[in-house]
Formats: structure tokens, C-alpha cells, sequence
């Protein structure tokens, strides 16, 4: 996978999925069962589709019960796109734990990087729910339900890494703006980046280069800094 430099927040990124660190017995269980459930969910939404996939053949395949399966996810989809949402999850807390130092689009390309160089097992869950995302229909509503939430959470970040306040009331009127932006602007062009990675596998289940990853994050975040804002076409 991905080779990125070595910080100490990958030791806060080594629980399954990019998730918090996890202590207690009943807690390391039932973080378990989460893992069991969305690595069944997604292993039978590859093999069969979503659509053909039940919230009970799901339940049967990770040997779980299926009463316990609502405990942790309100339906196939959310579960489906949990290895996801965990990657999601962990690239916040990675850029949480950049030094402040560094820029918000620095950090955020360090924290794509060490989040895609997680565990073999973590990855290539992460990678295959992206590719499955893009060939389902059926998982957009979920997909959008966690854009959202984790746009929120980015921009929550960002507000803090420059010192902004997320509060309306609290803020200028520049203020909330920032954050939120460059949160939307920041996912979205980690969605093309991911996307066009995936494009190179020349088969199907093939992970491409960790250098086009890089270079593909680089130019992303190279435009972004550079600004968007270009003169339109003149009639010649």
C-alpha cells in the first residue's frame, strides 16, 4: 500500500479500520462484532451486489445474531459502507494529530497518506467499498448521509487547526464560512483523486502504485492552493 512517513499517530490509527484506539473487554468485543459485521456485509456485497444481500444473510455469515446486527447498524447499506465511514473517521483524527505547524492542505495530504497505508486488511476493505460505491446505487443515500457528517467533522477541524470558530454566533462573518468551504472543497477533491487512482488498476481487485496516489493527491492539492477562480473564455 501507501507508504507515508512514520508518526506518531499511527499508533492512535492502528485499531481496525483507522478507528480510536479501543480498551475494556466489552468494548475491544464489541468493536469485534462491528468489524465481523461490516467485513461480512461487504464480503457479500461484492460476491452478490447490494441489492442482492440481506440484513440476515449478513448477520448468518459474520455468526452473529440478527437481533444484534440493529444494534450496530440501522440497515445493509450503513453496514456495507462501514469500512468506509471507519477510513473516514480515521483520516479526521490523522489530521486532528498533524502538527499545527503545518498547513491545512499539508496536513490533509499527510493524513490521506498514512490513512491509505493502514494494515493490509484495513485498506483493502477501504478500497473495495470505494469501488463498490461507485457501481451501487443504492448506497448514495448512505454515501451522502456520511459525506455530510463527515464534512462537519473536517470542517471542525479546520476551524481549529486556524483558529476559527464553527459557532455562527461566536464568529465574524467570514468566520464559519472557512471551515466549511474548504471541508466540501477538500473531500470532493479526495473523491476525484481516489476515483482516477482506482481508474489505473489494470484488473479488476488490483490496487494501483503508491507514487500515482501521491501524484494524483499532489496535483489535487496543488490547485486548490493555487485557487479556482480562472478567467472565462474570449471571443476571438
Amino acid at each position: 500500500m501507501v507508504h507515508a512517513p512514520s508518526t506518531g499517530a499511527e499508533t492512535r490509527a492502528a485499531a481496525p479500520g483507522g478507528s480510536a484506539p479501543v480498551t475494556g473487554r466489552r468494548e475491544r468485543k464489541k468493536q469485534a462484532t462491528r468489524v465481523a459485521l461490516r467485513q461480512a456485509a461487504l464480503r457479500l456485497a461484492i460476491q452478490h451486489g447490494v441489492e442482492n444481500v440481506t440484513v440476515e444473510q449478513i448477520a448468518e455469515e459474520a455468526d452473529i445474531a440478527l437481533r444484534t446486527f440493529f444494534n450496530y447498524f440501522s440497515s445493509k447499506e450503513e453496514a456495507v459502507l462501514a469500512s468506509a465511514a471507519a477510513a473516514a473517521e480515521g483520516l479526521i483524527a490523522e489530521f486532528r494529530a498533524r502538527p499545527r505547524t503545518e498547513s491545512v492542505l499539508h496536513a490533509f495530504r499527510e493524513a490521506v497518506l498514512i490513512i491509505m497505508n493502514q494494515s493490509y486488511a484495513a485498506s483493502r476493505d477501504h478500497i473495495e467499498a470505494l469501488r463498490l460505491i461507485r457501481k451501487a446505487p443504492s448506497l448514495v443515500p448512505q454515501q451522502m448521509a456520511m459525506i455530510a457528517t463527515q464534512e462537519k467533522a473536517l470542517a471542525e477541524a479546520i476551524a481549529e487547526r486556524v483558529g476559527l470558530h464553527t459557532d455562527p454566533h461566536r464568529a465574524g462573518k467570514e468566520g464559519p464560512v472557512y471551515p466549511m468551504v474548504c471541508a466540501a472543497a477538500l473531500l470532493a477533491a479526495l473523491r476525484v483523486v481516489l476515483d482516477q487512482w482506482l481508474e489505473l488498476a489494470a484488473t479488476p481487485g488490483q490496487v494501483p502504485s503508491a507514487d500515482a496516489l501521491g501524484q494524483r493527491c499532489d496535483a489535487a492539492i496543488t490547485e486548490l492552493a493555487a485557487g479556482l477562480d480562472r478567467p472565462g473564455l474570449t471571443d476571438t
